[in-house]
């Protein structure tokens, strides 16, 4: 494992090799934002979920009528990537099918991420491409965690999530105990596009939000004014922490991708939100991070 950095005027970004995984994001005033995967509450920073976002439907996805068991959110996360561009605005990583990769997941693909730092954003751009002879048929999204309640700045129900939107409810999928997607919906009010963080709003797991309606995401201080302001392009995503734990981090989630509807059959050119790469296709998506400074 090796640790990459960047840094300018307002940021310094750390990101391993493992995953290529974001480990580090600290402010000019010494702030940390992203959480420090202590493993107490939950050993991860922010990893990226591919070749699956979620769970398969009884951990495993039928590909040419073969049963492949694959866990959550896949195997990229835990896989060590390559170093292909470095200069003083930006890191780029690939990760490319092998016979180790293959063992776990029959296609060809290779994954490229690129982090560039500008001025007080961090950008992450995912390019995903089919090498092979067959169609690649994939889900990625992003899973990073931040600092909720900041160090000395009240405690996490005191903080909230502006969505930016006009709407007075948020409508979320529930997970059932197996991780994967129930028919049940739970709905939550907002106060002029803001979600309240509660003690037991985490109870069910993440809360899971489709509509390709909502494109940005603030996580705001006891004050109202947002730290970390987050825009994205994907049709959904989750907001998720620990549950029952009082984890001090919480998840804003961009997905091409969720976990499987429990009725779903499990064949993975099917499932809803998947994306299909002919051969030589590219699919190419990015979000973006800003980070504010607290005072």
């Amino acid at each position: 494992m090796s640790i990459y950095q960047l840094t300018n005027d307002y940021l310094t970004l750390e990101v391993s090799s493992v995953g290529a995984e974001i480990c580090r994001v600290t402010g000019a005033d010494g702030t940390e934002y992203v959480w420090n995967a202590d493993p107490e509450y939950w050993k991860r920073h922010s990893p990226v979920l591919f070749p699956v976002v979620g769970s398969y439907n009884q951990k495993q996805f039928l590909y040419k009528g073969e049963k492949w068991p694959m866990g959550q959110h896949g195997f990229a996360r835990d896989m060590e990537f390559k170093l292909v561009h470095q200069d003083p605005e930006s890191l780029s990583f690939v990760l490319n099918s092998d016979e180790e990769t293959r063992r776990l997941y029959p296609m060809d693909f290779s994954l490229r991420i690129t982090y560039t730092l500008r001025d007080n954003q961090i950008v992450t751009e995912w390019q995903v491409e089919n090498p092979g002879n067959e169609a690649l048929h994939f889900s990625i999204g992003a899973h990073p965690a931040f600092y909720c309640p900041l160090a000395g700045k009240g405690a996490q129900t005191d903080y909230c999530i502006d969505l930016h939107t006009d709407a007075s409810e948020l409508i979320c999928g529930v997970l059932t105990n197996a991780g994967v997607l129930s028919e049940e919906t739970a709905v939550y009010p907002l106060e002029n596009g803001r979600l309240q963080l509660t003690e037991h709003l985490f109870d069910r797991d993440a809360l899971i939000v489709e509509g390709d309606k909502i494109h940005r995401l603030s996580l705001c201080l006891p004050d109202q004014k947002p730290y970390i302001t987050m825009d994205f392009d994907a049709p959904l995503f989750g907001i998720w922490s620990p549950a029952g734990k009082q984890a001090p981090f919480v998840c804003l989630e961009p997905w091409y991708g969720r976990a499987d509807r429990a009725s779903f059959c499990g064949d993975v050119s099917k499932r809803e939100y998947g994306t299909t790469l002919k051969p030589s296709e590219k699919f190419q998506a990015s979000y973006s991070m800003k980070f504010f400074p607290v005072k």
